[in-house]
């Protein structure tokens, strides 16, 4: 087995000094480095992987704020767990390989392990628009040199076990060329709790320009529904059949300065037009602008200024306070070991 591992923490500050007292002192919108205006342990992580030969297995043990965000109060799935899945590639298929048990989405630009992504902070598509994991069954099996499907049958988004007795189907493709990648997800399944019926559907999308060793960029475009379903029946029927929906947009530029140094930029529009997402109908924007130093293999620091603003009095201000905008200054810190760097 290959061991690696990270250690992940970071200091914010937020200009609108949300209190505990009014959404327990976070940065709204945020996820996984949210905690404001103290240090805090974004996460620690513990990998084990082995790679299929033809059979492999792959365990992320991870702890801090992370953690409590992706698993949730739910101990139904595997508290501490982000990911555990065995995999099987027979060597005369062709390059088909299968995964089973649970594992981190295919949709989105970005990842959990802040160290693989351009900016620091997540962006609003990666905490609003898509999963984080999936339960199940996928498969990938390149059809030529340069492209690879794959098909998931999963039990729905972030969680291990489902209470509306349905399946999601996961429809993947990646398509990559020496100057660019093309990444297309599609999801599609029941989601609504004791129900089969109404559908979540999303469909992600991400264009990655490599056109030389220092500069890249992406644009990700994501767009989601979800078919309320009403539950029971005569009287004690409850619930709708609204139609929910929301999309949005992220282009992101990154430039390598030099050995030790990067910039990196971001910029989001997310319109969550029923509330389905972050609780209200809204039209949000997003800048971050980003620099890493990294100091030795395996040890780099970022820090990172951040403004969203909203159509809609959104973001907490003090105890009882609601403004339109939010301003965030972040300093992180990642220490990691393995393999593969």
């Amino acid at each position: 087995m290959d061991i690696s591992g990270l250690i992940d923490g970071y200091y914010s500050y937020n200009a609108n000094r949300p209190s505990d007292s009014a959404n327990g002192q976070i940065n709204d919108l945020y996820n996984f480095n949210d905690k404001t205006d103290q240090f805090n342990l974004s996460e620690a992580r513990l990998t084990l992987n082995h790679d299929p030969d033809p059979v492999g297995a792959h365990v992320d043990v991870f702890y801090g704020r992370t953690n409590t965000l992706v698993n949730g109060g739910s101990h139904d799935q595997g508290d501490y767990i982000e990911q555990a899945f065995i995999s099987l590639k027979p060597a005369k298929a062709k390059g088909l390989e299968l995964d089973f048990g649970k594992f981190v989405t295919s949709a989105g630009a970005e990842v959990i392990e802040s160290k693989d992504n351009w900016n620091y902070s997540r962006s609003i598509l990666f905490a609003w628009a898509i999963p984080y994991y999936h339960f199940g069954l996928r498969s990938s099996l390149p059809v030529s040199k340069v492209d690879t499907i794959g098909v998931q049958v999963v039990n729905g988004w972030n969680n291990v076990t489902t209470n509306n007795g349905g399946v999601t189907i996961g429809l993947t493709n990646a398509l990559v060329k020496p100057k660019y990648t093309w990444n297309v997800n599609y999801y599609t399944g029941p989601s609504n709790a004791e129900t089969e019926k109404g559908y979540r559907n999303l469909i992600d999308t991400t264009l990655l320009l490599t056109p030389n060793a220092k500069f890249n960029a992406y644009l990700n475009y994501d767009y989601g529904q979800n078919r309320d379903a009403i539950t029971g029946s005569g009287t004690t029927a409850t619930g709708d059949t609204n139609l929910n929906h929301w999309q949005g947009i992220a282009l992101a530029v990154h430039e390598q300065l030099n050995g030790t140094s990067a910039l990196a930029g971001r910029f989001e529009y997310f319109h969550d037009m029923n509330g389905y997402s972050t609780g209200v109908a809204q039209e949000v924007k997003e800048f971050t602008g980003t620099y890493e130093y990294k100091w030795a293999e395996g040890l780099l620091t970022r820090v990172e200024y951040r403004r969203d603003w909203s159509d809609e009095p959104y973001f907490h201000k003090g105890d009882t306070s609601f403004v339109d905008a939010q301003s965030t200054a972040t300093i992180g810190f990642v220490a990691f070991f393995g393999p593969k760097r």
